[in-house]
């Protein structure tokens, strides 16, 4: 239900050195809410490696921040054949739980590859934490705090489409299929604070299926 633009009321710098996304109720536009996403197409994109943000997160319902990457070659195959590696999903409705999802053809959409990670205390709105990616030439592997969430081995998925370089998107999405739309018990402004980005470059040789 939002539209993204590039005004600093949706996305700027904090001050405190934290990039701020921002979603907003307005009527001043097509759509009912606005707010940003930030992508690296076209200006970075990488094959293998390990991915971290540092964010703490909004919610309420409705509320649908995300972590993730797509497949460079999106532009000349498509999605899902690209690929998508989702880092951090959370329903704003559950402020405690994010999802890991791998996305590829005939594992797209709700049939993704997900796994839920739960906090043991205390929610992803209240403080900061770490969401990670390690992705190896067989193996793609999800982490929260470095807790492992789950291991995906390249033999037990077909087709294996992460192959290829991806780009990095960070973006506050409001409404939508996934948890639902807003409702008056959401409250906005509503706003997504991302601390770092980090990538760690890694050999196409190196192999994660035993770690």
């Amino acid at each position: 239900m939002q539209y993204y633009t590039n005004q600093p009321v949706n996305v700027c710098l904090d001050g405190s050195g934290n990039l701020k996304i921002t979603a907003l109720k307005t009527s001043n536009s097509s759509a009912p809410y606005t707010s940003a996403r930030i992508k690296t197409k076209g200006k970075f994109e990488f094959k293998y490696g390990r991915v971290e943000a540092r964010m703490k997160l909004p919610s309420g319902k409705g509320i649908w921040p995300a972590f993730w990457m797509l497949g460079a070659n999106i532009d000349q195959v498509g999605w899902p054949n690209c690929g998508e590696i989702d880092i951090m999903e959370m329903r704003g409705s559950i402020p405690n739980t994010t999802l890991v999802t791998l996305h590829g053809p005939g594992y797209s959409g709700s049939s993704g590859k997900t796994n839920p990670y739960t906090l043991k205390n205390g929610r992803f709105d209240e403080d900061y934490h770490v969401f990670a990616v390690e992705w190896y030439k067989d193996s793609i592997m999800f982490y929260v705090d470095n807790d492992r969430v789950v291991k995906r081995l390249k033999q037990n998925i077909s087709p294996w489409v992460f192959d290829n370089n991806f780009f990095i998107i960070l973006n506050l999405a409001v409404g939508g299929t996934f948890d639902g739309n807003p409702n008056s018990s959401t409250v906005f402004p509503q706003v997504m604070l991302i601390d770092y980005v980090k990538v760690y470059s890694r050999k196409e040789e190196t192999t994660g299926i035993e770690r």
